[in-house]
């Protein structure tokens, strides 16, 4: 069986790192939604149909494998919680696991508007994430999203049964990651980092 952890936030609210320091901690597999927006970019061009489809069936056959091969999984994503669409598709994928015998937990990150402008513009995001190397467009991305979507969830919103929320404006990626361990109890897997994080 498999678990899978979504850390859910807006734009540069700090998803990959807190993923980064969870991933480290529990010695599970990571996959950030930007690993298959990147590759289908590059392969199919920025918003294709073909590219929207790829980055699709990287996204699920992932999923699948990790089921299948028992590998415990942290998946970032940006969710619009307006949008029913996207609570089907969070639920498809609770279903998927839970069916299966694992545990989902999913983590939402909220910080200051302040602070993700910041976060935007950091080394390692522009290091990771190809497509937001352009800040003038990045900058203008997140904006345009925070006042066309509801990035986080309303006050008393609960999704799922394991639903953190955290606003981490004023924490350290590794206090985030320890804050979730100890509120789901996760104990660390018992694998070799080239098992988890290799080349990394």
């Amino acid at each position: 069986m498999a678990d899978l952890i979504v850390v859910c936030g807006p734009q540069a609210v700090g998803k990959m790192t807190v993923a980064e320091s969870l991933r480290d901690k529990l010695k599970y597999n990571m996959m950030m939604n930007h690993d298959s927006i990147e590759l289908s970019d590059r392969i199919f061009g920025f918003g294709t149909p073909a590219q929207r489809a790829f980055n699709e069936a990287i996204r699920k056959s992932a999923f699948d494998l990790a089921v299948q091969h028992g590998v415990d999984l942290i998946f970032t994503y940006v969710c619009a919680f307006e949008m029913q669409e996207e609570r089907d598709y969070l639920t498809v994928l609770h279903d998927l696991f839970t069916g299966h015998g694992g545990r989902f937990y999913f983590v939402e990150l909220s910080a200051s508007l302040d602070a993700r402008l910041e976060r935007n513009e950091t080394p390692h995001r522009m290091e990771r994430k190809a497509s937001k190397r352009d800040v003038t467009w990045s900058r203008r991305n997140l904006l345009e999203d925070a006042r066309a979507h509801r990035l986080n969830s309303e006050e008393g919103e609960v999704w799922f049964q394991h639903h953190l929320k955290i606003d981490n404006t004023d924490l350290t990626p590794d206090e985030v990651a320890d804050r979730i361990i100890e509120a789901f109890g996760l104990v660390p897997n018992e694998k070799e980092a080239w098992e988890y994080r290799y080349g990394v």
